[in-house]
């Protein structure tokens, strides 16, 4: 099976490419970009497939090895990146003491930048100025393959191409402002430059057998901060994208931030420094890893 991202060649140019046994092989010659691919993902992931299986049976000198490659983020850029907020039961009761909501709510969202905000593996988290209070989310993106708008839970897999990992920061001495009646500060909070490491790359949905019982991990400095499993979610993927849909039309290559678990830094006022390194493991979607600097 393969893996879908884009990386940087050695003049620095963003290339689509697929990751097939360590090992990544441009595609360039067939396809413009990875945005490109999910904008036709009927038709492209066949065709991905049948690439991958053949360089799994006969690797070709045409590979490099991961470990000599950078990556970028697998999508430059999502027209949309949704984030959900509150949905795993154990975060919830964690930043609130309470239990998770009742049955009869609905999922709850916000939106990030993208251009500027995201970054990809190993690259590096400049933090904010303005903000002492720079707090971690290890997050299952949804990667949206098919144009949806009014569907159905029940159809609302058929959407998906893949499946990626977000890390959601937020700058936690601005969640909010008091000198306004809205009191929630978004952008404050959520959409500095470098506040979203995404990567390494895009797992396809059929490469997952449940995205609803997948580990998650993220350490900084090697401690284990979080530790839990994507079976908290309050509202499945499922649920996340009919949600939307109703009001938004959902395109190819927008992400759902899907929430993240208990082990923030905030119950315990601890944040990112210089000098850290934040890693992201989750079942059958890669490692993500990125460097703290100060801004």
């Amino acid at each position: 099976m393969f893996r879908l991202l884009t990386y940087r060649d050695k003049q620095g140019d963003n290339r689509p490419g697929i990751l097939v046994d360590q090992s990544i092989y441009d595609i360039g010659e067939e396809f413009i970009s990875v945005l490109e691919i999910l904008n036709n993902w009927a038709t492209t992931e066949p065709k991905l497939m049948e690439i991958g299986e053949r360089l799994a049976q006969h690797p070709n000198a045409t590979g490099t090895p991961i470990n000599e490659v950078t990556l970028a983020p697998p999508i430059l850029f999502p027209g949309a990146l949704y984030c959900a907020g509150a949905n795993y039961a154990d975060h919830v009761l964690e930043m609130s003491g309470k239990p998770p909501p009742p049955e009869n709510t609905k999922p709850y969202f916000f939106i990030k930048s993208t251009r500027g905000t995201i970054i990809g593996a190993n690259e590096t988290i400049h933090l904010p100025k303005y903000s002492n209070q720079v707090d971690w989310e290890a997050e299952i993106g949804i990667v949206i393959g098919q144009e949806a708008r009014n569907v159905s839970e029940v159809d609302a897999m058929d959407f998906v191409a893949g499946f990626t990992i977000v890390n959601d920061l937020s700058a936690r001495d601005y969640t909010k402002r008091y000198d306004v009646p809205f009191l929630f500060d978004w952008i404050g909070q959520k959409c500095f430059d470098t506040g979203c490491p995404m990567g390494p790359w895009i797992t396809p949905k059929s490469a997952i057998d449940d995205p609803h019982n997948l580990g998650i991990k993220l350490m900084v400095n090697n401690e284990v901060k979080q530790n839990s499993s994507s079976k908290e979610m309050i509202f499945k993927c499922e649920h996340q994208i009919a949600y939307l849909s109703q009001h938004v039309t959902l395109y190819p290559g927008d992400v759902i931030a899907t929430g993240t678990p208990a082990g923030c830094g905030m119950p315990q006022k601890d944040f990112l420094k210089p000098g850290d390194i934040v890693t992201i493991e989750i079942d059958g979607l890669g490692v993500l890893s990125n460097p703290v600097h100060s801004s």
